[in-house]
């Protein structure tokens, strides 16, 4: 077989060079370069093959988020035996892939204009392109992870787990979309929440936690509570983030857009737990003429004076509630005091 251009280095990606400081981006363009199409690719100028979905791609990744989910990649690595820094690359990277995309499709479904400071990539690229690419970028990450140096049991096991968090990320953002706060019952909401952050965040932060602690080796129970801890850490991690679009000033337009989207976020789920059935159905009319084109800011401003204690205390609660139960199952371990660390870190960048 032949490459897509004939101006693509065609060396092993081993020798490849990695001259981003980004990975996901370095290693996309390694990746490309020893991609096989067929002959009739060939013919097709690598400019077209660039504007097309390479150029989509690199825009995407060239801009990074906070990494926290690669960096759970090396860390449920040591969690599960494995030595520092002996990850293979291939796993982190394949999961920041499959992030990106998950993140593209979403700005899509939702309507986002805005991503990681620079304007959404349908809104740059057009939604065809954007589309294409985030599907790619699934495809992608499925294909690199069996360049990592693993046992084909291993890497066989990890693209199950993989397919498996696709399936649940999937049911989780068709809720996202689909399900309404204004529509649902008090008694609805905190269980539809839930449900949703558990298929969509949830899945992908435990695939994280799968990705790492499966290919160091560890398996039975131990490799049960490094999955589970990450699934519960992704709900940490979104609960900061509902949490963190309504105190933070700079996070706003986030807040604002689930509000116009109606959508089941965990300020929603809080609500539901501590507001009176009159005060509820009130914020759900004042919702439901934010949907209609309503003014936004009085609810964002009513959500901000009744949650931010209680939001606070709930995420710390449950983060707490994560770290014991992952002490108690793993090895003492330099490991679990760096991913205290990370979380200090990322409260801090949310909220």
């Amino acid at each position: 077989m032949t490459p897509p251009n004939p101006a693509l280095d065609r060396r092993a990606p081993a020798e490849l060079p990695l001259p981003n400081a980004n990975p996901a981006l370095a290693h996309l363009e390694a990746q490309l370069a020893t991609l096989e199409l067929g002959p009739e690719a060939a013919a097709v100028p690598l400019r077209l093959w660039n504007a097309a979905l390479y150029d989509p791609a690199r825009a995407f990744l060239a801009e990074p988020g906070k990494g926290f989910r690669a960096r759970l990649v090396e860390l449920s690595w040591q969690l599960g035996g494995g030595a520092a820094g002996g990850c293979p690359p291939e796993l982190a990277v394949a999961l920041e892939w499959l992030h990106a995309g998950s993140l593209i499709v979403d700005d899509i479904e939702d309507g986002s204009l805005v991503r990681r400071g620079q304007p959404a990539l349908h809104v740059s690229h057009g939604l065809g392109r954007a589309l294409n690419t985030g599907n790619f970028l699934y495809f992608a990450a499925q294909a690199h992870l069996d360049r990592a140096d693993l046992p084909p049991a291993t890497r066989s096991a990890l693209q199950a787990a993989v397919v498996a968090a696709l399936v649940r990320c999937h049911h989780g953002q068709a809720l996202d979309i689909a399900a309404h706060v204004e529509q649902l019952a008090q008694a609805e909401v905190a269980g539809v929440v839930r449900a949703t952050t558990a298929l969509k965040t949830g899945a992908l932060t435990a695939l994280a936690a799968n990705l790492g602690a499966q290919a160091a080796g560890a398996t039975g129970a131990q490799l049960a509570a490094i999955v589970r801890f990450g699934g519960d850490l992704g709900a940490g991690l979104q609960m900061l983030d509902d949490l963190g679009s309504v105190l933070a000033a700079r996070r706003h337009d986030k807040a604002l857009e689930d509000l116009r989207g109606g959508h089941p976020t965990w300020l929603w789920a809080w609500l539901a737990e501590t507001a009176d059935p009159f005060t509820f159905v009130r914020l759900q009319a004042a919702l439901r003429a934010v949907r209609t084109g309503g003014p936004a800011e009085p609810l964002l401003a009513e959500l901000h004076e009744r949650l931010t204690h209680v939001g606070r205390a709930r995420v710390a609660a449950h983060l707490e509630r994560a770290l014991v139960a992952l002490r108690e199952a793993v090895v003492p371990s330099p490991a679990v005091a760096a991913v205290e660390a990370e979380l200090e870190r990322l409260r801090r960048s949310y909220v």
